[in-house]
């Protein structure tokens, strides 16, 4: 991998400085700023401009406390974040993630990748996130909403549909953003549908926006496997995770011909040798809210459920991590490469370590980033956009094809622009330059602001 240019290293210890403590920040900025030496190069306007100090450097950072009250009456406080990073192509776009392990550092870290993955779609969007250390699992409707409405009390003065565009992530499904609609909806007496996204399709929401994500990963494999005149058709495949995106991850896979053996949830995976049982799967976690453990207790026969270990274990010829960052490391990316894994591509923000994508790239393992493979969520959301602001809906077919689309224009830009820079077959580089670009050259035409 190759060294980070001297002056980049001066950017990369200032974040550092500025931001201490934010390790997944860090991991982030050093990521981005590894690949961009050759543009700084090529473009000395970018460095006179400060471009990269000043994209490194989020536009406005909200911080606030979220008041509520459970069902014994007792009253709990958790705390919001909003990261409205980079708006030079259009309105901050980016989810909301609800989950304990939330703090600034986490968010910082998701806006920031988001800039270069809402780039990549070439929809008009900036990017952002945010979220809080609240946790949905174990509470009850009602508790979640008397959340929810405390969340938007203080959040709503932030957005709107031409200023900032929250969705769901990690913890905030289709209920949460109704909550959240519902409030922001009452608050200023104003129906405007494109002020968020995920929406139930009753009530301005698009078809395809709950599969996008997973759907998009792997049409970015099927990219991928096509280059080399590949296809999924009889591969073995790996899934991490067994939520949203995982879920629409198996469901592609199984459709293009591939057979996803294993999935996982945090207290370790299931192996099924026949393939993943998708509609049982679906039941357990989105009509039972249950663990993975179920489905081997409920599919029976000779699947197995193995506890407290790395589903990386299990032999794929395409490994997809779909659940959360740094979920593969160093170890785990070297057990893959041994068994001959030839493509990971992250369906999750950031689940694979630095060492883990140093391990694929010396092992020959075709490695896809977040950024550029799960843009597909963060497009259809742009879509939902576009639906809501023309007060149109479009069928299932005709925003699978666009997402579709989307998913390999990225993909042939990621190839090209690493090649462009001197780095055939890099998609690491390719995402980062080909997204960096574009935000750099419209930050460029609008001065020092």
């Amino acid at each position: 991998m190759p060294l980070m240019d001297e002056n980049l290293t001066a950017i990369m210890d200032e974040v550092i400085a500025r931001n201490p403590g934010e390790t997944e920040f860090h991991q982030a900025a050093r990521e981005v700023l590894e690949s961009l030496g050759p543009v700084v190069a090529k473009h000395p306007e970018y460095a006179g401009a400060e471009v990269v100090r000043r994209l490194c450097e989020p536009e406005r950072q909200i911080i606030f406390r979220v008041p509520w009250t459970d069902d014994a009456g007792r009253v709990q406080l958790n705390r919001g974040f909003r990261v409205e990073f980079n708006s030079a192509l259009g309105p901050y776009k980016g989810g909301l993630r609800f989950h304990p392990s939330v703090y600034l550092g986490i968010i910082k870290f998701l806006g920031f990748e988001q800039i270069f993955k809402n780039s990549l779609t070439g929809l008009p969007i900036g990017g952002a996130k945010g979220g809080s250390d609240f946790d949905p699992k174990g509470k009850s409707d009602a508790e979640v909403m008397r959340f929810c409405q405390s969340f938007m009390t203080e959040l709503y003065r932030y957005l709107g549909e031409y200023t900032d565009v929250p969705a769901g992530d990690i913890g905030v499904g289709q209920r949460e953003i109704g909550y959240l609609f519902g409030h922001y909806k009452r608050i200023t007496n104003r129906y405007e549908s494109g002020t968020l996204t995920g929406k139930g399709l009753s009530w301005g929401g698009s078809q395809v926006r709950t599969e996008a994500t997973g759907y998009g990963t792997v049409y970015f494999v099927s990219e991928m496997l096509a280059a080399t005149g590949d296809s999924f058709d009889g591969k073995q495949v790996v899934v991490s995770g067994s939520g949203n995106v995982a879920i629409y991850a198996i469901e592609k896979v199984h459709q293009l011909g591939g057979r996803v053996v294993a999935c996982s949830d945090s207290n370790g995976y299931v192996f099924d040798d026949a393939g993943i049982d998708l509609e049982l799967l679906k039941e357990i976690k989105t009509e039972r809210r249950g663990r993975v453990e179920d489905y081997a207790t409920l599919r029976g026969g000779a699947v197995r459920h193995v506890k407290d270990a790395s589903i990386w274990e299990v032999p794929c010829e395409i490994a997809l991590p779909c659940a959360t960052q740094n979920e593969l490391n160093g170890a785990d990316a070297r057990t893959l490469a041994s068994h001959g894994c030839k493509v990971v591509a992250e369906g999750a923000n950031m689940p694979s370590t630095p060492e883990a994508a140093v391990v694929f790239h010396e092992a020959g393992v075709r490695f896809a980033p977040g950024k550029a493979a799960n843009a597909g969520g963060v497009a259809t959301s742009a879509l939902e956009m576009q639906q809501n602001a023309s007060r149109d809906s479009w069928t299932f077919e005709h925003t699978d094809e666009r997402l579709g689309a989307i998913m390999r224009s990225i993909h042939d830009r990621c190839l090209e622009t690493a090649s462009e820079y001197g780095r055939p077959g890099d998609y690491v580089a390719g995402a980062n330059i080909a997204g960096f670009t574009k935000v750099a050259d419209a930050m460029l035409a609008f001065g020092l602001i």
